[in-house]
């Protein structure tokens, strides 16, 4: 009696540009696989013929995936060995395949990652800002409203962030982004890999009067990068940290937590705020 053979999902990242940036072990997985799940079905098959690769294409996109999954996890269940590419880049970093890859596993399904490009880390790693700590927020929203929003909700954190953006929005968003952070370096990575490609660097009125003189330059998809707040002084926060820190502790709140909480909100050391904390604690 044969085994049934174990069925997996290869999560397979592509090229976001130069197509010789497909790694060998990606290549050769997309060629054996029983079918691949792909967002854009006609971009994936140019990749594949490309590639002198004939595989079967699912489409599988934002729209679809919910309804996918069950499909998919029964041919997983046969023994299918199967792949999950987005248009470009790594699925699931703003583009579908969560919902795939969550549900998947829940029911005990094998995923496997094949690594690969990505334009986040792609562009971080030429950028020259910190990279010890980074958020990333996709794609933020289409309205100046709710952009500038959460512009200013995260404009006091200290660790780099990183944005996608589109040519057609991208001036809303350095507009939004200098009235929210003002003079602080921003990084803009334009067409990776391809012919054109340009890192930009300087404030967001600045990158602004650069597509002013140059439009070309708002041209392609964008990796925004934002370099983080400067530390806060901790003697200008003391003030507003030992009210909250007051109040925490009056309801009870332990002095861990209670410290944790003004360093989420203010920033600054978690043992200056357990200290003081702790002292006033003492003074109940």
């Amino acid at each position: 009696m044969s085994e049934t053979k174990e069925g997996v999902l290869y999560v397979v990242a592509t090229p976001i540009g130069n197509l010789e940036d497909l790694s060998a072990r990606a290549g050769r997985v997309l060629s054996e696989v029983d079918a691949i799940a792909a967002e854009d079905t006609r971009h994936t098959q140019r990749l594949l013929r490309h590639l002198g690769i004939e595989r079967p294409l699912i489409s599988l996109h934002e729209h679809n995936e919910a309804a996918r999954v069950e499909q998919l996890r029964r041919r997983l269940a046969d023994g299918a060995q199967l792949a999950l590419v987005s248009d470009a880049g790594t699925p699931l970093i703003s583009d579908p395949g969560f919902v795939l890859v969550r549900e998947l596993r829940r029911a005990g399904c094998r995923v496997v990652p094949i690594p690969g490009p990505c334009a986040l880390i792609a562009a971080l790693s030429a950028a020259g800002l910190p990279t010890d700590r980074f958020t990333f927020e996709g794609f933020l929203p289409a309205k100046s409203g709710p952009r500038r929003k959460q512009l200013e909700v995260g404009a006091s954190r200290e660790e780099t962030r990183v944005f996608y953006e589109s040519p057609h929005r991208i001036r809303d968003l350095l507009a939004d982004l200098a009235a929210v952070v003002g003079e602080r370096q921003v990084v803009l990575a334009r067409e990776l890999t391809k012919t054109f490609e340009t890192l930009l660097d300087g404030s967001a009125a600045e990158l602004l009067s650069i597509m002013d003189e140059d439009p070309d330059q708002a041209r392609g998809e964008f990796v925004v990068m934002l370099a983080g707040a400067p530390p806060r002084e901790e003697a200008a926060d003391d003030a507003e940290g030992e009210a909250l820190l007051r109040a925490m502790l009056a309801e009870g709140v332990a002095v861990k937590n209670a410290a944790a909480v003004v360093v989420r909100l203010l920033g600054g050391r978690r043992k200056h705020w357990y200290q003081m904390a702790l002292e006033l604690k003492s003074d109940v």
